[in-house]
């Protein structure tokens, strides 16, 4: 039958509700227990013969004459709901034709057992809290087309329960890493999304329009500057777990928006920082999964041993000959070129080591790994080597062939930090949209002093790579194209 005949004879059931004198979207329900707590001591209410009151949507419905078997599920849990023509009465038929699958019902009831030994509940009374005027989507042949499924992203979640799961193992990841924090004494923070000048990362930000003082602003891409300012007020741990906003390609790792933490420590350097890293990433893992081994790409990736350091200079000389130490940019861009890799997008030297490491070296790592040292021109807020002076006390999270989350030692020194503010305007004059900007009240906080520190950030990327899933796929609702745009 065609959607909108089904959603016209539902109209009608509507009515039909209306006419019986039955609100088909009544303000409140009398439910006294979830499902699954009455399934759970299902032998106490069976015995007791007690009458429960559970509310839920019917998920499915089978007429045997005088009985109807409806079948009623909440996020605890699904029972079977027996209803019989001689026990509700006028009710029953009123209820019969009107009923429908996908209905928001609430059952009056007593537990029972039928022959066939499914825990049920028999029928007292049967309330609409809430009528569907469209049919839930076909268990097997609904939802199939992924586009369709993420646009309609409630009724793929209604209807399947590993896609619930999925969010609950997302909610586990994210209150480990606050349990974890707030353990070590960390402090919960919450910074500015609304910013004069973007910075803390390598990324086009959204641009706004604030009319009450008639400035343009920008859409955070990262807390960053705003927590060292809070090291520079005082604080010696802090953290945010926040949203941040990109205006980047989508792709398997990459979102618009999406869930960032970031945590910073003064007094500690990046050494102490990884320690801490590691134990945390572990423990996150742990909580989320209950395991330490996940799947990517037909490979197990085992997350409890200790992680080695890979040096950023050496394994980028492995995999592709190059010396960081003595190469221009010229040699990396003729490299570039000469393995057919686009460097259009991709100015200074910096830019044309990160994109030959992405595809040349980043994908032979595959084990959980921390990558270290690298170049100085690729991480303009890190403090340098003294050992290397063109190089950053920076590690990198790396495993299943892509970065999970990176942390340094901060860059204090308010000179230095002015002048590497400098190249990146350089870089932005050159046509990079991404390079930073100069972030002058930033440079300014620092010139009054902000202790050694070592920071962290990691982003709902190490979940969806956890649990084997693209990024929008792990997020409610991902921001998608219109149809009338769809080619």
């Amino acid at each position: 039958m065609p959607l909108e005949d089904i959603r016209a004879e539902r109209l009608k059931k509507l009515e039909a509700l209306k006419s019986h004198g039955l609100l088909p979207y009544p303000p409140s329900s009398s439910r006294s227990f979830r499902i699954g707590a009455v399934v759970g001591n299902f032998d106490a209410y069976q015995n007791s013969r007690k009458e429960v009151i559970i509310a839920g949507r019917v998920m499915a419905r089978r007429d045997q004459g005088a009985i109807s078997f409806v079948d009623v599920r909440d996020e605890s849990g699904k029972i079977q709901v027996l209803c019989k023509a001689e026990k509700l009465g006028e009710l029953y038929q009123n209820i019969a034709g009107i009923l429908d699958v996908g209905d928001i019902i609430e059952v009056t009831g007593t537990a029972f057992t039928t022959n066939r030994g499914e825990k049920s509940l028999e029928a007292a009374m049967v309330k609409v809290l809430a009528k569907s005027l469209l049919p839930l989507p076909d268990k097997w042949h609904g939802l199939v087309d992924i586009e369709e499924r993420l646009r309609r992203r409630y009724l793929d979640i209604l209807m399947d329960p590993e896609e619930r799961e999925l969010f609950y193992k997302k909610s586990r990841f994210w209150k480990a890493i606050r349990d974890f924090l707030i353990r070590e004494e960390f402090l919960e923070v919450e910074t500015p999304i609304l910013e004069h000048t973007p910075g803390g990362a390598d990324a086009e930000p959204f641009s706004t329009h604030l009319n009450a003082l008639d400035i343009d602003l920008y859409l955070r891409i990262s807390p960053e500057l705003h927590l060292k300012r809070l090291l520079v007020a005082g604080f010696e741990k802090v953290f945010e777990i926040g949203r941040v906003f990109r205006n980047e390609g989508i792709d398997r790792e990459h979102l618009q928006d999406y869930t960032q933490m970031e945590l910073y420590w003064a007094y500690a350097d990046y050494e102490m920082l990884m320690e801490a890293i590691e134990r945390m990433v572990k423990e996150i893992i742990r909580a989320t999964l209950g395991t330490m081994t996940t799947a990517w790409e037909n490979k197990t990736i085992d997350w409890s041993s200790e992680w080695p350091r890979i040096d950023y200079y050496e394994t980028f000389a492995k995999y592709t000959g190059i010396n960081l130490g003595a190469a221009s940019a010229a040699d990396l861009k003729k490299y570039a070129g000469d393995a057919g890799i686009d460097t259009t997008k991709h100015l200074g030297r910096g830019r044309l080591i990160d994109v030959i490491f992405k595809k040349k070296v980043r994908p032979t790592l595959i084990q959980p790994a921390f990558l270290l040292l690298p170049p100085v021109e690729i991480e303009p807020l890190a403090k340098r080597s003294e050992q290397f002076p063109d190089r950053v006390l920076r590690f990198q999270i790396v495993a299943c062939a892509t970065e999970l989350g990176k942390g340094f030692s901060e860059l204090n020194d308010p000179i230095d930090q002015r002048d590497r503010f400098k190249e990146q305007l350089k870089l932005r004059e050159a046509g990079d949209t991404e390079a930073q900007r100069m972030d002058a009240d930033f440079v300014e906080a620092l010139e009054y002093g902000m202790p050694p520190s070592a920071g962290f950030g990691m982003s709902e990327r190490f979940f969806s790579i956890l649990v084997g899933r693209p990024m929008r796929e792990t997020v409610f609702e991902p921001l998608m194209r219109d149809r009338k745009s769809d080619k």
